[in-house]
């Protein structure tokens, strides 16, 4: 009966670059403000070639684009296919954002799509063949920030919850930052799309310091010369992983503009090549 409900659950919504996009709800999505295409939060999966049907690791990904649109292709796609050529499935998140023209959804409302994505990615584990102890989930920008917060806020799920996906985790095995905002302390538009001026939420909304011991290991990485996001808030995350003894791995380059993504499509940027050998050192890879 549980595989049933969980293959109701997942719903085919179209076939883009040839993979597979799903809703991450059957029915309307929590707090969604109507059935448009802006209202509906979906993961568009990108598995790799594993002819030997071995589990392999996934990434939920989020695109960055200031809680107001989203770099779909560039910090997304671009990052799933670049997993999938070392054998780790991708699953781009599209979550809802805040902007009058893409649904004006605010806090918590992205975190409760990045959520339920982890969850949807462990709940289905078998059928993508996922190893459900190594799902972790990735962002720039200010899907950085996403990706944070679900990393230092989760849960183990809900074990009586009538909807199955419910009753797993969606606390990620690993997270990894890119150039990412680790708060909102400082005024800037992605704040004001999130928050839209309630500053009461600013310190919930502060990734870093809710870094606790439960915290998984990270991945972080940023350039100096990022005019808009400061390179403190990759200082920030790693000082709080220090503090807390959180394994993570920091890099900082000189120079470099923000949205830098992978880099060139023949030169990838060298935080691609460190982000794999961190994965391969954590076991994430062998």
């Amino acid at each position: 009966m549980k595989k049933i409900l969980l293959a109701v659950m997942i719903l085919t919504a179209g076939l883009v670059n040839g993979a597979e996009k799903i809703r991450l709800w059957e029915g309307d999505a929590p707090f969604a403000k109507g059935n448009r295409e802006i209202d509906i939060p979906t993961l568009e999966i990108f598995l790799p070639e594993n002819k030997a049907g071995k589990l392999t690791p996934a990434v939920v990904i989020c695109p960055g684009g200031a809680y107001s649109s989203l770099a779909y292709t560039h910090e997304g796609v671009k990052y799933a296919k670049l997993l999938n050529k070392y054998g780790i499935a991708g699953f781009v998140l599209k979550y809802r954002t805040g902007s009058p023209r893409t649904g004006s959804y605010r806090y918590p409302v992205p975190q409760l799509d990045a959520k339920r994505a982890v969850r949807m990615v462990r709940a289905n584990a078998a059928k993508w063949n996922i190893d459900p102890a190594k799902i972790g989930i990735m962002g720039s920008s200010a899907g950085g920030h996403l990706a944070a917060m679900t990393a230092v806020k989760n849960d183990s799920g809900k074990p009586d919850a009538e909807d199955p996906v419910e009753r797993f985790s969606c606390r990620p095995d690993f997270f990894i930052l890119c150039y990412a905002l680790t708060s909102l302390n400082t005024p800037c538009y992605s704040r004001k799309c999130l928050l839209d001026g309630d500053d009461s939420k600013v310190a919930e909304v502060a990734a870093f310091a809710h870094v606790n011991k439960n915290t998984p290991p990270g991945f972080i990485w940023h350039t100096y010369s990022d005019g808009s996001v400061p390179v403190h808030n990759a200082l920030d995350m790693a000082n709080a992983m220090e503090k807390h003894k959180v394994p993570y791995s920091l890099h900082i380059y000189h120079l470099g503009k923000h949205g830098l993504g992978i880099g060139k499509v023949n030169d990838p940027h060298p935080w691609t090549n460190e982000l794999i050998f961190w994965f391969r050192e954590h076991g994430i890879l062998r």
